[in-house]
């Protein structure tokens, strides 16, 4: 690897520090279900999404609220340090589709109807907030 190289990945590295992320894959709801919690919590700081998840009604806000504090004791592994109110927030989640089951239900006269049951994979990054307003 060149110097210039190493350099610009030592860069990126480094600003890669402050961040953290946890990965959710093969959640059996919907990714409209689960999108509509995502887009509850992108963009709050971490303990008040995880207030806003814990009194949800939605199913899937269980799933996110989990896999929230995974994100949030990523960080704290990576920095070495506790995470204090106010200085992490959700930079960014993403919802993607998984694979579907299909499967056929019976139906009049001899038809079968298709069924597809649908899968996605949620990641959630997060990020020190105070990092985002030097940039």
């Amino acid at each position: 690897m060149g110097k210039r190289k190493r350099e610009s990945a030592n860069l990126k590295k480094e600003e890669r520090r402050s961040e953290s992320f946890a990965k959710l894959r093969n959640i059996p709801s919907s990714p409209r279900k689960m999108r509509l919690v995502a887009d509850m919590v992108r963009g709050v700081e971490v303990y008040k999404a995880l207030g806003l998840l814990h009194f949800s009604n939605k199913q899937a806000a269980a799933d996110v609220e989990k896999l929230l504090k995974s994100a949030i004791s990523n960080w704290e592994q990576k920095n070495g340090k506790k995470a204090e109110s106010g200085e992490l927030y959700i930079k960014t989640i993403m919802v993607d589709a998984a694979p579907m089951l299909k499967r056929l239900r019976p139906a009049p006269q001899g038809r079968g109807y298709r069924i597809r049951k649908r899968s996605n994979h949620v990641t959630i990054y997060v990020d020190t907030i105070n990092n985002d307003k030097d940039a």
